[in-house]
């Protein structure tokens, strides 16, 4: 199974992909936690921000993914997902493959920006930021979507509602 939490910087994927990983590993002892940005610096650091460097990394995390699956490794992977060729490969290459959206408005982004990157893209110091600079395509069919407004649920009522969907998608306990 392969889980990916799809979202801007910000919107919380990493935090609610692990929780979700931190639940399921309770029942589960093979499942991993990827997180983008760890996975480049993993893989060498040599990757930048610009479209073609990020689909690079897309394209490493994809097939990550579908190594562990095939393994025999859960993954819940969070990831700023912006190409839509990268989960229509997903679709097409993992066998069991989760989607979600974490969705969160550009104004909650900007008023949290807890990193400084959307702070730093307005002021014309960082360029290729995804939401200013760079568009964030939503993707086109997320199994789940996320409204994640940081005022009313919590991550871990988010990662909930990830496990129970998986539950119901495939009839199987995925712990938590």
């Amino acid at each position: 199974m392969v889980v990916w939490l799809i979202g801007m910087s910000g919107a919380g994927k990493s935090a609610i992909g692990e929780e979700v990983y931190r639940q399921l590993k309770k029942e589960k002892p093979n499942v991993m936690f990827l997180d983008g940005d760890v996975v480049r610096e993993i893989m060498g650091g040599d990757l930048g921000y610009t479209i073609e460097d990020r689909r690079r990394n897309a394209d490493r995390i994809c097939r990550l993914c579908h190594y562990f699956e095939r393994s025999g490794i859960d993954v819940v992977c969070a990831i700023l997902s912006i190409f839509h060729e990268s989960q229509r490969w997903n679709r097409e290459h993992l066998d069991d493959y989760f989607e979600v959206f974490v969705d969160a408005s550009l104004d909650d982004l900007i008023a949290r920006d807890s990193k400084g990157i959307y702070q730093s893209a307005v002021q014309g110091v960082a360029d290729n930021v995804v939401g200013i600079d760079i568009e964030f395509i939503p993707p086109l069919n997320p199994d789940l979507v996320l409204e994640n407004n940081f005022r009313s649920a919590t991550v871990t009522d988010m990662a909930t509602t990830i496990l129970n969907e998986l539950r119901i998608r495939d009839g199987r306990d995925h712990g938590g």
